[in-house]
């Protein structure tokens, strides 16, 4: 590296980059973990000289290869700062590599909190705008749309400043980025008061659910359903705002009760069960019942700062899928999917499917443009790493989720092209064209963002 005179930045070569589900992976030629803007100039200018593309990675959380590459990968977990907190507008500022994780720690110490999270907080904050995570509330849209303003580093060096008022255009693409228009160094987002939430999950039935939808979506501020697939079993999840710090009469996350329901049954039995089902498929309909019975058959109740109770475990590895479909076709396209299964006793699909709702955004490749959408998230988990046969159920899914309007959640795998994605958003061709202003070279390029605009 020395070769090319200036260089301050040093990049390790034979690093495996995998995914968290190790579902991807790649071997980048160097792997970079800069500690300032400087030093990603640098990185810059060295892949163009050599021309090498060059990918930048968060918490590498995404089950796709959108992360993958085999020439240069920065990694941003060494600039992950807070660098402001503004209480009177409650707005923070970071650094894009900073984890969700810590976030929530600091936020806390301010009493401020973001009003919505995913799943896992292992994730970068630029990362976590970069595929549209989201999590679910009818009221509350994708994690970006809490994003005021962040700052793009572009492929030719300039640092842009983005929000409402100043370059609009490519702040409005910035806020799902796919990696695609540069790096992102900061990221500035609305923050609310710290709260706790109040979790309630109580069983119901899959017709109970989809013909009172409008009920439960107003009964509650975060409501989702996890369907148990080969059955009408549902659990229903409440979370909602609420006064009370968590009563004394609530099983504690944390009790030992509950790390053995949690792992002893919830994952190691669990898994167990579902890899002799890799030789015995027919047994998958009775161990979604089954584990329905075990876990989710009584109602529970928990009470803990919000982030807790947003945040849960993914238990173990996985394959998943996870479309977005305008809000009013949730339950013609939920029965499609179950009919589809009970037509194809040799199709199995593992529990549970997940179904959250988010509010219509105007960020131009959010899944949830201009539409209250219903995410429908299906699961094959993959026992001691071992594969399961998806394909079929897979392009089922695929299928009922393209018939009804559905856009595929970015992070996920998908099998969709440009010609899908010109189809599926109005604004596609805008963004496409201040992505070719900004990175006119590809350099921010990869397989996975290749099969997406060519």
């Amino acid at each position: 590296l020395q070769l090319l005179g200036l260089v301050q930045v040093h990049g390790q070569g034979g690093v495996k980059f995998q995914n968290w589900a190790k579902t991807y992976g790649s071997s980048p030629e160097l792997y970079f973990q800069p500690t300032s803007v400087e030093e990603i100039r640098e990185i810059l200018d060295m892949a163009r000289q050599r021309d090498k593309r060059v990918k930048v990675v968060g918490g590498g959380h995404s089950p796709s290869d959108i992360a993958c590459t085999d020439d240069f990968m920065i990694q941003m977990g060494k600039m992950n700062r807070v660098l402001k907190v503004d209480k009177e507008k409650q707005q923070v500022t970071v650094e894009g590599g900073i984890f969700l994780s810590d976030l929530n720690i600091e936020l806390s110490k301010h009493g401020l909190a973001l009003a919505n999270l995913g799943a896992v907080s292992e994730v970068a904050a630029a990362g976590v705008i970069g595929t549209g995570t989201h999590n679910t509330g009818i009221k509350h849209g994708i994690l970006p749309t809490q994003v005021v303003a962040l700052t793009l580093l572009t492929a030719s060096g300039e640092i842009l400043e983005c929000s409402e008022s100043i370059n609009r255009d490519i702040f409005q693409a910035a806020r799902l980025h796919l990696g695609c228009l540069g790096v992102v160094l900061t990221v500035t987002f609305q923050c609310v008061p710290q709260f706790h939430l109040h979790e309630v999950a109580f069983p119901s039935t899959l017709t109970e659910v989809l013909d009172h939808l409008d009920d439960h979506l107003q009964r509650s501020q975060y409501f989702r359903f996890l369907w148990f697939p080969h059955s009408e079993n549902v659990s229903v999840i409440y979370q909602d705002p609420t006064n009370k710090a968590g009563p004394t009469g609530l099983r504690p996350p944390s009790s030992s009760a509950s790390w053995w329901w949690d792992y002893a049954v919830g994952y190691y039995l669990l898994e167990f069960l579902l890899w002799i089902s890799t030789f015995v498929p027919s047994l998958v309909c009775w161990i979604n019942r089954f584990f329905f019975w075990l876990l989710f058959s009584s109602r529970v109740e928990n009470i803990a700062i919000s982030y807790k109770i947003f945040n849960y475990e993914c238990r173990f590895k996985q394959h998943v899928q996870d479309w977005a479909i305008p809000i009013e076709k949730t339950k013609e396209a939920l029965l499609e999917l179950k009919a589809a299964l009970e037509n194809n006793p040799k199709m199995v699909a593992h529990y549970p499917v997940e179904v959250r709702f988010a509010r219509g955004d105007e960020i131009w490749l959010s899944p949830c443009f201009q539409q209250d959408s219903c995410y429908m998230n299906i699961i094959m988990y993959r026992p001691y790493g071992k594969n399961v046969p998806r394909l079929n159920y897979w392009l089922t899914y695929e299928g009922i989720m393209k018939k009804h309007g559905g856009r595929p959640h970015w992070a996920k795998a998908h099998s969709c092209t440009r010609k899908d994605f010109e189809k599926m958003y109005p604004a596609f061709p805008k963004f496409c064209s201040v992505r070719e202003k900004l990175d006119p070279t590809g350099i921010f390029l990869n397989t996975y963002l290749e099969k997406v605009f060519y």
